[in-house]
């Protein structure tokens, strides 16, 4: 039994990463070969060819078909295979696996379980990723961890003040109480955080221009088991709260998405990217954002490493200690716990 959900969506790449070259990623345990054909449709098949087992991702692609260039069996964007070499009957068995896909808010979404239930109005949206009213820088980092720890370090935003002072942690994270609600039915989980005077920490100082403390928001919405969203909103200290028609121009809004994608037991996919509404043709704005995240983003990786090490090594039944700031990680926990249970149920 894998340590994550079947039956559920996750974040395969980007849409600017597939194009009409062939693509190598694992997702779930699966390894997949990724293409775009000429009419723009994105492609996911089993990377292995069905014959010898030589990866599809290593071999050629001629009219929207895969060549494999072992021994030339040629498979088209269903899996089907269209040719074997010296012979006109193709074995019925000679196809590879075809991933239902769904390329939404700049993202490509994989399903992972039986195609005939993969519903996509259940793929959690990100609309600011495309949107013209935001500008968005994004990169992926390799994690050598479980996806579980990725989850754990998203949900409790303490760490900030420890382990990123000096980009986007204070003191002030640490020490302000937390809000926890758990929407079982729609399984999301929201965790709040409002500090009304806290110190505006570089990552938010340089890129809004704000001098001075702040009213800082941070407003986790998590979509388990891969889609995690931080709706951040800092403002001088005074500025009014948003209006009951939402309008909220005195304060700047930075949306900072993480896709969460399992690519083994022990290693996982950290795709991030973070929106702003403001300066939003600033150059200097978007590199300062997308160094400053990147750095955050590999602090964490070089924390996450280390403690699958740890966790990996350590005895069975150990019990960790849990406290407040654990909430929405312990629901996130329970959420994916039923998710697997009624993965594996349909799977059986």
């Amino acid at each position: 039994m894998s340590s994550w959900p079947r039956n559920q969506w996750y974040v395969a790449a980007y849409s600017a990463e597939v194009t009409e070259e062939l693509m190598a990623r694992t997702i779930c345990g699966e390894p997949m070969v990724f293409y775009r054909t000429s009419d723009g449709e994105v492609v996911a098949l089993a990377d292995r060819c069905v014959h010898r087992r030589f990866p599809l991702s290593k071999s050629h692609l001629v009219d929207d078909n895969v060549i494999c260039g072992y021994h030339g069996f040629t498979y088209d964007r269903t899996g089907t295979c269209l040719a074997a070499p010296g012979q006109k009957r193709i074995p019925r068995t000679a196809r590879v696996p075809a991933f239902h896909l769904l390329e939404q808010d700049s993202l490509v979404w994989v399903w992972i379980g039986e195609t005939d239930r993969a519903d996509e109005s259940t793929v959690p949206r990100a609309p600011w990723l495309d949107s013209p009213d935001y500008t968005t820088v994004r990169g992926l980092e390799p994690l050598k961890a479980r996806y579980g720890l990725l989850v754990d370090n998203l949900m409790d935003l303490s760490h900030e003040t420890y382990l990123h002072g000096g980009y986007i942690g204070t003191p002030e994270v640490a020490e302000t109480p937390i809000t926890t609600e758990v929407d079982d039915e729609a399984q999301v989980i929201y965790v709040s955080r409002h500090m009304d005077d806290a110190a505006c920490p570089p990552f938010y100082a340089t890129s809004t221009g704000i001098e001075g403390r702040i009213t800082r928001w941070q407003d986790i919405e998590y979509h388990p088991p891969c889609l995690y969203l931080l709706h951040s909103r800092v403002a001088p200290v005074g500025t009014p709260d948003p209006a009951e028609d939402g309008r909220d121009e005195p304060a700047f809004h930075v949306e900072v998405v993480y896709a969460i994608t399992p690519e083994t037991e022990h290693s996982t996919h950290d795709f991030w990217m973070v929106a702003r509404d403001f300066a939003l043709e600033d150059q200097g704005v978007s590199d300062f954002l997308a160094e400053s995240n990147r750095t955050v983003v590999l602090q964490d990786v070089e924390a996450l490493d280390v403690l699958e090490v740890v966790v990996e090594g350590e005895k069975e039944n150990y019990q960790e200690l849990s406290i407040n700031i654990d909430t929405g990680g312990l629901a996130a926990r329970r959420i994916i716990a039923r998710q697997l249970t009624k993965g594996e149920a349909v799977t059986a």
